[in-house]
């Protein structure tokens, strides 16, 4: 286990660390403490490592993330996991706006409720969120899958593209062009696996949600290009 002391070692002395990873390493376990809401913690991470973030943080913790498990003890900042390409994001608290924008892959865990814009312009993540979601969530969300166990706010998934969207408790209304959609066994299946990759599945059953997605009616669709939206 690698410990970095954040307040005495510094954020660029922890992230030039990281990134000089590149690839395989034998330095597969890190923990930082004393982060205190430091901005930029572990972002461009590229490399199969697990690291633990003991505290809250600020704005774009494991922004970009690539391969890494990055698992924060607390709550995140705006634009967390933001542009995330694969690995795992756990956030054991709460997560403020935009988090998981525009990730093209990997996996988003927030334990707590995340605010306003969440997965806006996802390109492939997957995000489960264990409370609720704000509004304008999933806001041109073009593909990947947002799962929320409690409620969602105003606006959710306005000019969706392709991304799937399960709710399981409330949405106080739908974004243009958003609407409700058949939940067929494929959907549960895939739900089902979510949740249980998402630290969820104890705490509901895929057959408690609702499925919303794309109306279609705002962008030219073609079936034969399903897979390439």
């Amino acid at each position: 286990m690698q410990t970095f002391d954040l307040e005495r070692e510094g954020l660029r002395a922890l992230n030039s660390s990281l990134h000089a990873l590149k690839g395989q390493t034998n330095m597969t376990a890190w923990e930082v403490i004393n982060p205190k809401g430091a901005h930029a913690i572990a972002a461009g991470v590229d490399a199969p490592v697990d690291i633990t973030v003991r505290g809250s943080t600020g704005y774009y913790c494991a922004g970009m993330n690539k391969q890494a498990t990055i698992r924060i003890k607390g709550s995140a900042g705006p634009g967390v996991a933001e542009n995330m390409m694969s690995g795992t994001v756990i956030i054991d608290g709460d997560a403020s706006q935009y988090a998981g924008a525009t990730g093209r892959g990997g996996l988003l865990v927030i334990k707590g409720n995340a605010s306003s814009r969440c997965g806006i312009s996802m390109k492939g993540i997957d995000i489960v969120v264990h409370g609720n979601i704000g509004h304008m969530s999933a806001f041109m969300a073009q593909s990947g899958n947002l799962v929320v166990l409690g409620d969602a706010g105003e606006s959710l998934g306005d000019s969706l593209y392709e991304a799937r969207i399960f709710v399981r408790g409330k949405v106080k209304s739908l974004g243009a062009d958003c609407i409700e959609k058949e939940m067929r066994p494929e959907h549960l299946a895939l739900l089902a696996d979510l949740l249980k990759r998402g630290e969820a599945d104890g705490k509901a059953r895929p057959e408690e949600f609702r499925r919303y997605g794309s109306a279609r009616k705002l962008y030219n669709f073609n079936i034969d290009n399903a897979s390439s939206y």
